[in-house]
C-alpha cells in the first residue's frame, strides 16, 4: 500500500491518463524570454519529468507584444518559435511526462508602455498606465490567445493553461475593480465574463478535443472590488461548458495586501476555497498555494478539496519530489520553504530564477552533479547551511567527507531562523540535510570544535565557521538588560515587556516579530490578514483583526532610510505589514548614546537632536555579524590551503542564498 493513495492515483482525462494527481505549476524562470535559452529550459523540465511529475506547466508566454510582462519577454507568436519549442517538448516526452504551455497576457501588469487592459486604470504596482481596448481590440486579443494555443499544439505541447487569475489581463476584465466598460465586454457580470469564455470556447474549436485546456480561475481575488462568489461559480460553469479540461485555482492579485505564498502563510491555507468551488463543476479541479509536502497534498485530496494539487516552487527545490513520494522516501525531499529569495525575488529583479535550497534549479546544464575523477578526503568545518551544502554535495560526487560542528546540533543560523514565527519551514531544510548526511556517508562530529591538529591529513579543508553577533561600541553595552539575538531566540533568555531592538536589518525584523507574535493557527492567520469566507465576502476580503502584540517593541536603525529596505522584494512588504499590525514603533536615523538603568538613550540625525530615553526592560542587539576566521589564519600559518564559504567568507547581512550556492559551486569544483 502506498502512503499516498490519493496523491498517486492516476487520472483519466479521456484522451490522456495522468499517472498521478500532481501538477507542476507555472513558474517563470527567465529562461523563457530568449530562444537561445531553450536548451537550458529543456534540461530543467526534463529533470523534473524524470522525477515523476505527470503534467507540467511552463512559465507564462504572452500571445502578442501588448501582453509582454517585460519588454521583449517570453512570447509564442509564430511557427519559427513553435519549431524551436520542439526541443523542450521532445525532451519532456522522452522522459514519459506531459507539458502544457501557459498563455499569460499581463494586461495592466505589463511593464512597458504598450500595455492594454479593459479600462485605462494604472496598477498600483506598475508605473505604466494601460490603454483601454476598443471592441475590435478586444476581439484581436482573443484571436491572439487562440493563435498562441494552436502554435503550442504545433510545438508539441500536450495542452495550454489559460492564465485567468492573479490580476492579469483576463482577471482585469472579470472584476469591477478594473473593468469600467459599458459595452458588451463590461457593465454586468455576464459581459465581464464574456472575454474569458470566448477565449476558451474558440481555443477548443481551434485545437480539437484531444488537447488539454487548463483554465486558471481566480477564486478569491483578495482585493477591493473583486468578484463575488456567484461571479466565480458562474464563470466556472461557463468555462466548463466552453470546453476546458481542468480548472486550476488562482488566489489573490499581485496588488493584494494579503500574502498568499510566502513562508508565513500556513500550509494549504486556501484549499477550502477550491473545496467550496468543486461541487459546481464536473471537470477536475486543481488546488494550489503553499502545498509543499506529500502528506499535506494527500490530506487535501483525501478530504475531497480538489482532484489534483498544483505546486511550482517545490519542484525548484526538489525535482524528484514525486519520485521520492512514490518510493516512500518523503524524508529525503528537499522542501520548498517559501522564502522567495532566489525564485520570485530574482524574477522581479529581472534575473534568472533559481532556488535558495537548490542552486542547481534552472542551472542544470551549468551546475552538473558529476562523479569526481579523483576521490579526495575533505574536511568541512561548520554545519550551518553553507557547510551542510558543501559536505553533502562533495560526498554525492564520491569524496570522503568529515563534517565538524562545535554545537550539539546541525543548522547554524537556520537553527535560529526556525524559531521565528512564520519561519518554521526552515526546520525542513535542516531535516533534509540531516538525512542527506546519513545517506551520503558523511562522518559527522557534533560538539567538536575542530583545531589545526584535527584537520591534518585532509586533501581539502572547507571552513564554514559562520559568524558571531557584532557588539556595537555603545556606552553601557555590557549592562545586564542587554542581550544578543542569539541569547534571545536560541537560548530563550528572559525578555521584559518593553524591548528596544538595535538594528533593523533582516535579523532585527525577525527578532521584532519573535518578540511580538506567536505562531498562529490557520483561523488566527486569516483573521490577522483579513481573509474571509469567499462564499460570503466579495473577493474573500474581510477586515483584518490582528492579535495584540506580546510586548511593546521599538525597532531602531542608524540609517535614515526606510526600515526593511534590504528585505526581499516579494516578502519585505509582508514583514513590514506584520510589524505595523503589532504596533512596533520604528525609529530611523538614530544615534545610540548609552544604555543604563533608565533604558536606552538615543538622539536623532547628524546633529544629535531630540534626545529621548526609551524606558525599556531589555535591549536586544541585532547590529550585524563578524566572521569567524581564526582557524583559517592558524591553518594558513602552517602552510595549509583553506576554502572560506558562507558567513565566514562574507558576514555582512547574512545571506543563505549566497552561502548555499557558493558552497555548492565549490563542492562541484573540488
Amino acid at each position: 500500500m502506498s502512503s499516498y493513495p490519493h496523491l498517486l492515483e492516476p487520472l483519466d482525462l479521456g484522451h490522456v491518463v495522468l499517472p498521478n494527481r500532481v501538477i507542476m505549476g507555472s513558474m517563470h524562470t527567465g529562461l523563457e524570454d530568449r530562444l537561445s535559452d531553450l536548451p537550458k529550459l529543456a534540461a530543467y523540465f526534463a529533470e523534473r519529468a524524470r522525477g515523476g511529475v505527470g503534467l507540467m506547466v511552463t512559465g507564462g508566454y504572452a500571445p502578442n507584444r501588448t501582453g509582454w510582462l517585460t519588454p521583449f519577454g517570453s512570447t509564442l507568436v509564430n511557427r519559427r518559435q513553435a519549431r524551436k519549442h520542439r526541443l523542450l517538448t521532445d525532451a519532456v516526452h522522452a522522459e514519459g511526462s506531459r507539458i502544457a504551455l501557459q498563455i499569460l497576457h499581463a494586461g495592466r501588469y505589463s511593464y512597458h508602455p504598450f500595455s492594454v487592459s479593459a479600462s485605462a486604470l494604472k496598477a498600483p504596482i506598475n508605473p505604466f498606465k494601460p490603454r483601454a481596448l476598443s471592441d475590435r481590440g478586444v476581439r484581436k486579443q482573443i484571436e491572439a490567445y487562440v493563435d498562441c494555443a494552436a502554435l503550442a499544439r504545433e510545438a508539441g505541447y500536450d495542452g495550454v493553461e489559460i492564465m485567468g487569475s492573479e490580476g492579469y489581463f483576463i482577471n482585469q476584465f472579470l472584476s469591477e475593480r478594473t473593468n469600467k466598460r459599458t459595452d458588451r465586454w463590461g457593465g454586468s457580470p455576464e459581459n465581464r465574463r464574456r472575454l474569458a469564455v470566448e477565449i476558451v470556447r474558440r481555443t477548443r474549436e481551434r485545437v480539437g478535443d484531444d488537447f488539454l485546456i487548463i483554465y486558471r480561475l481566480s477564486m478569491a481575488d483578495l482585493v477591493e472590488g473583486g468578484q463575488t462568489w456567484d461571479d466565480v461559480v458562474a464563470l466556472g460553469k461557463e468555462i466548463e461548458a466552453a470546453g476546458a479540461s481542468i480548472i486550476n485555482t488562482g488566489i489573490g492579485w499581485h496588488e493584494a495586501r494579503v500574502p498568499t505564498i510566502v513562508t508565513s502563510v500556513p500550509r494549504a491555507a486556501f484549499t477550502s476555497v477550491t473545496a467550496a468551488f468543486k461541487p459546481h463543476v464536473k471537470i477536475p479541479v486543481v488546488t494550489s498555494n503553499r502545498i509543499n509536502l506529500p502528506q499535506v497534498a494527500e490530506e487535501v485530496l483525501a478530504r475531497g478539496d480538489a482532484d489534483l494539487v498544483s505546486m511550482a516552487r517545490p519542484f525548484l527545490a526538489d525535482p524528484e519530489w514525486v519520485l521520492k513520494a512514490t518510493t516512500d522516501r518523503a524524508d529525503e525531499i528537499n522542501v520548498c520553504i517559501a522564502c522567495n529569495q532566489a525564485c520570485l525575488d530574482h524574477v522581479f529583479a529581472k534575473k534568472k530564477a533559481s532556488c535558495m535550497v537548490n542552486p542547481r534549479a534552472a542551472r542544470e546544464t551549468e551546475l552538473q552533479l558529476l562523479p569526481t575523477r579523483r576521490t579526495k578526503s575533505i574536511a568541512v568545518v561548520g554545519a550551518g547551511p553553507a557547510g551542510l551544502a558543501a559536505a553533502v554535495t562533495a560526498a554525492e560526487r564520491g569524496h570522503h567527507v568529515e563534517l565538524f560542528e562545535a554545537d550539539a546540533e546541525i543548522g547554524g543560523q537556520f537553527g535560529i531562523a526556525q524559531q521565528i514565527p512564520g519561519k518554521e519551514e526552515f526546520a525542513e531544510t535542516i531535516r533534509y540535510y540531516r538525512r542527506r548526511l546519513e545517506l551520503t556517508g558523511v562522518k559527522l562530529h557534533l560538539g567538536r570544535r575542530a583545531g589545526v591538529d584535527d584537520l591534518a591529513g585532509f586533501d581539502e579543508i572547507v571552513l564554514a565557521t559562520g559568524v558571531v553577533p557584532r557588539v556595537p561600541a555603545i556606552p553601557g553595552i555590557d549592562h545586564p538588560k542587554v542581550l544578543s539575538y542569539v541569547e534571545v531566540v536560541r537560548e530563550r533568555q528572559p525578555v521584559g515587556d518593553t524591548v528596544a531592538v538595535i538594528g533593523a536589518g533582516g535579523i532585527g525584523v525577525d527578532v521584532s516579530e519573535f518578540l511580538t507574535t506567536t505562531s498562529p493557527d490557520l483561523a488566527a492567520w486569516k483573521a490577522e490578514w483579513g481573509v474571509g469566507d469567499p462564499t460570503l465576502l466579495r473577493g474573500a476580503l474581510a477586515v483584518p483583526r490582528p492579535e495584540p502584540s506580546l510586548r511593546k517593541v521599538y525597532l531602531l536603525q542608524r540609517k535614515a532610510g526606510k526600515i526593511g529596505a534590504g528585505l526581499g522584494k516579494t516578502t519585505g512588504w509582508v514583514h513590514r505589514a506584520a510589524l505595523k499590525n503589532k504596533q512596533v514603533e520604528q525609529l530611523r536615523g538614530v544615534n545610540y548614546e548609552r544604555i543604563d538603568d533608565e533604558g536606552l538613550h538615543v538622539t536623532f540625525g547628524p546633529k544629535r537632536e531630540k534626545p529621548r530615553v526609551l524606558a525599556v526592560d531589555t535591549v536586544v542587539v541585532c547590529a550585524g555579524q563578524e566572521p569567524v576566521r581564526d582557524l583559517a589564519d592558524a591553518l594558513r600559518a602552517t602552510g595549509r590551503s583553506v576554502h572560506l564559504i558562507g558567513g565566514a567568507d562574507v558576514a555582512a547581512e547574512l545571506d543563505a542564498k549566497r552561502a548555499i550556492e557558493q558552497a555548492t559551486r565549490l563542492a562541484l569544483a573540488l
